[in-house]
């Protein structure tokens, strides 16, 4: 009997890659995913791969055939982890398949950001040249930039960072300062204190009790007037409000935000007013080479654990492997 995987997104050329060559498994793609309908079905399936769709403690309650759940990416907020511990199933994610993609959003956001990309492309349409010296941008080399974090994106960052002749600073308490150092980066014990000092500060840590609403108000009124903020990460790690006051009193001079507190976020967004900010709809991990590497890691995370070889470097929740 074949073992059924609910697929919470669309069945991409990643994910069929890996499932098309195993005839002892079957791909089902939900279109219909409020928790009723996933509650409804979630008790016929052997394994999930989820997109950003909430699984919920109720829909973990009715899982009683799953082996793993997989998410399409890294980030795993949406998920219940501690009722799929008490559940002994697995939770993996898929390492390394998008973090050069997000990194290289990190810096498309730093340069466009320095360069007035978005400013220059509407006036030029409009035939004012003129902003090229009313509105003059800036060089990134030997700019001062801060990433917050240093895990598998932060890494990918740094080195380009470096590459463009920024002077790069790290904070991340849960890495060896060797680490840092060895990355190419100068070590941060208290980033706060570094705030007033940063050109650039890039998020990219985690979402969690520690990490949500980490820059706000206070933070934001320390940085320099010409500093700029990027968050690849989660939302609300960055505070909206905060942000939003901040960005309108020209208290700091632009942000690039991808992600958001709630997403889809409406048009009726206040950041969506601002001119000095750059969005993106939650797509910096998201090209065409990305989703293919995503889907085929998620799908092989799912073959792995049915073959008893699962690679526990790609679990969140490694107390549940035995």
């Amino acid at each position: 009997m074949k073992k059924r995987i609910m697929v919470q997104m669309p069945l991409t050329d990643g994910i069929c890659s890996v499932l098309d060559a195993r005839k002892d498994v079957e791909a089902v793609q939900f279109t219909q995913l409020s928790e009723d309908n996933i509650l409804q079905h979630v008790g016929e399936y052997d394994a999930a791969i989820l997109s950003i769709t909430p699984f919920t403690a109720r829909i973990i309650d009715k899982a009683d055939k799953m082996q793993i759940v997989a998410r399409h990416g890294v980030g795993y907020d949406a998920v219940d982890v501690p009722a799929l511990t008490k559940k002994g199933i697995p939770l993996a994610v898929v390492g390394t398949a998008n973090s050069v993609t997000v990194a290289e959003h990190a810096l498309f956001f730093i340069l466009a950001l320095a360069k007035r990309a978005i400013l220059f492309d509407r006036e030029v349409r409009k035939g004012n040249w003129d902003i090229r010296y009313s509105q003059i941008g800036y060089d990134i080399a030997d700019k001062k930039v801060l990433v917050l974090g240093l895990g598998r994106i932060g890494r990918r960052l740094v080195p380009m960072l470096n590459a463009m002749g920024m002077k790069v600073f790290v904070y991340d308490p849960y890495v060896l300062q060797d680490t840092i150092v060895t990355s190419g980066a100068t070590p941060v014990e208290d980033w706060r204190a570094a705030l007033p000092d940063m050109d650039f500060v890039s998020v990219n840590c985690p979402k969690n009790e520690e990490t949500n609403g980490m820059i706000g108000t206070a933070e934001l009124a320390s940085m320099k007037k010409t500093a700029f903020v990027v968050n690849t990460a989660r939302g609300n790690i960055v505070d909206e409000s905060a942000l939003y006051h901040a960005l309108k009193s020209g208290s700091i001079a632009g942000a690039g935000i991808d992600p958001f507190v709630v997403e889809p976020a409406g048009p009726n967004e206040p950041l969506f007013e601002l001119d000095n900010i750059i969005v993106s709809p939650h797509s910096a991990g998201v090209t065409k080479e990305s989703l293919f590497r995503m889907g085929a890691a998620a799908a092989q995370n799912i073959l792995d654990q049915f073959d008893g070889r699962l690679n526990p470097e790609n679990v969140i929740n490694k107390e549940v492997l035995k």
